[in-house]
Parts: structure tokens; sequence; C-alpha cells
């Protein structure tokens, strides 16, 4: 099972599907890498040789920014967005969609659970004589 980038690839999937676990790396850029190393896309990740593995590992760290670097970088992105009060900070401070989705009906994965907004009578107990 081949680590690259602190990821463990998993072993009998084809390399240019198992390159998606890494974070950062789509379909298209995973294409490229194998193309670009030599690397037959068809492999399962089980049965790389070492210098195969080796090959790939260098591609990615010295070509493209994945894992921990991508995602700090996203992460101060949207801290800067946030800092400089844009439209698009603002929804990203209140948690609500950025890229202009209605949010009157939908967008629950961002807004969370419904909150109750039924307001329900509470019964009285009967006088005792």
């Amino acid at each position: 099972m081949p680590r690259i980038s602190g990821i463990d690839l998993p072993p009998n999937k084809r390399m240019d599907i198992a390159l998606r676990y890494i974070y950062g790396i789509g379909p298209t850029l995973a294409k490229r890498i194998l193309a670009r190393t030599g690397v037959s896309p068809a492999t399962k990740s089980k049965d790389l040789s070492e210098a195969e593995t080796a090959k790939i590992r260098q591609e990615i760290e010295s070509n493209y920014k994945v894992e921990g670097s991508l995602r700090s970088e996203v992460s101060l992105n949207i801290k800067r967005l946030m800092d400089i009060g844009s439209y698009r900070g603002l929804r990203h401070r209140r948690g609500l969609p950025v890229r202009g989705q209605q949010t009157k009906t939908n967008s629950r994965t961002r807004k969370g659970p419904r909150k109750g907004g039924v307001v329900r009578m509470i019964k009285k107990e009967p006088k005792k004589d």
C-alpha cells in the first residue's frame, strides 16, 4: 500500500482513482501526473514498484500543492475575505451559502437542521376543588 503525501492509497483501486484520495488531486490532475511519470492508469496501487511510487511522490511534491499546505491556503483565503468584510466573507461568517443559492427554502446543509418555529400551547391543568 503506497503512502503519498501522508495518505495511504487504497490497494485495490486503479492508480487514476487511487490518487484522488489525496486532497487537491482530482480526475484531470491524476491523469496528468500519471502521464508525466509514465505509470499506466490501469495499474492497481498494490502492484506499483518502489521506483514508480517514488516518481509519483516526487512529481506531486515538486509541482503541486496538496493536503496540508492546500488546506491552510484555502482557510487563509476564507479568513482574508472575512477580515476585509467582503460579501463572500460575510456569508462565510454567517454560515450561509456563498455562491448565490437561494436560502428561503433550501441550503439546509449550510444552515443546519431547522429550528422549531412552531409555538405549542401548554395545556392548563384542571382546577381542583
